[in-house]
């Protein structure tokens, strides 16, 4: 928005929760939205760049941290980026023997990468709401959210990779017929033969419903409350322009909710990291 322009609450919040989206209008042309309604007209090949620029400057920001540090290792005195990545290591390694029974090298890498890259995402909520929003203005960019963990495109993304290493590895270790007989085998059985056809499509119905609940129960438990945390600190941000009594209050009150934030965005990549391992291992198990 421009500088100085007086603009309602309501404008405000809903603002701060607008994508910068790139799509194809109606009319053929591709350009960027000015508002929610003309992002809505993109439908479904929307392109949140907003999302993908701060996903990827994290991940990369990950990346050459992680490489710096196991590029200088050495076995003497570790310096503080060496010790911090190793204890990292560590913690992800331990949760992975603790929650993790089969055999597969690709898990703890996959664990600690979704750790560290969703905390880093989290992380970003503890950015001022106004200010790269405000820097973005001045550049010429009308919306600008910083915080990807509140784009479901993001999170279902995330989610759905997890998905589709369980589907792979399910039908690796167990084969199409020992997965397909798991979809179709529980929980409820029969001898009858008359009655197992109508328990194969129960079985299938259940077992199906639960398989697809795990992507969903990840990218939207990440999602709503990552959304919730963003959407509390808006609010508070709004209590600055309400006189300096709520804006003392307010300042007061956003560091208060800033410190116990620092506990959900952890607890939250904690939550989908385990949750990866934990489907993972019941995808290399022989029964779920």
């Amino acid at each position: 928005m421009a500088s100085g322009e007086t603009i309602t609450s309501s404008e405000y919040i809903s603002h701060h929760l607008t994508n910068l989206v790139y799509g194809r209008f109606p009319d053929g042309h591709w350009g960027l939205a000015h508002s929610a309604e003309e992002a809505k007209e993109f439908g479904f090949w929307a392109i949140h760049l907003d999302s993908m620029f701060w996903s990827i400057v994290l991940g990369l920001l990950f990346s050459y941290f992680f490489w710096k540090a196991a590029k200088s290792a050495t076995a003497g005195v570790p310096g503080k980026l060496q010790n911090f990545v190793e204890m990292m290591v560590e913690f992800v390694d331990n949760s992975v023997k603790g929650s993790f029974t089969g055999r597969n090298p690709l898990v703890a890498p996959l664990a600690l990468t979704i750790f560290v890259w969703v905390f880093l995402m989290n992380l970003m909520d503890l950015v001022p709401v106004d200010l790269i929003p405000r820097i973005a203005g001045w550049l010429g960019i009308h919306y600008m959210k910083v915080v990807p963990s509140t784009d479901p495109n993001v999170t279902f993304a995330l989610a759905l990779g997890v998905f589709l290493l369980i589907l792979y590895y399910s039908i690796k270790i167990k084969g199409v017929g020992g997965f397909i007989g798991e979809l179709t085998g529980q929980p409820f059985q029969t001898e009858n033969w008359l009655l197992r056809p109508i328990f194969f499509v129960i079985n299938l119905i259940l077992e199906g419903v639960g398989l697809l609940a795990k992507p969903l129960s990840l990218s939207l438990r990440l999602f709503g409350n990552m959304y919730a945390g963003e959407m509390i600190f808006i609010l508070i941000s709004l209590m600055y322009g309400a006189g300096w009594v709520l804006g003392l209050f307010g300042g007061a009150l956003q560091f208060v909710w800033a410190v116990f934030h620092i506990l959900v965005i952890t607890l939250q990549a904690f939550i989908f990291m385990t949750l990866t391992i934990v489907y993972l291992d019941m995808a290399h198990s022989e029964h779920h």
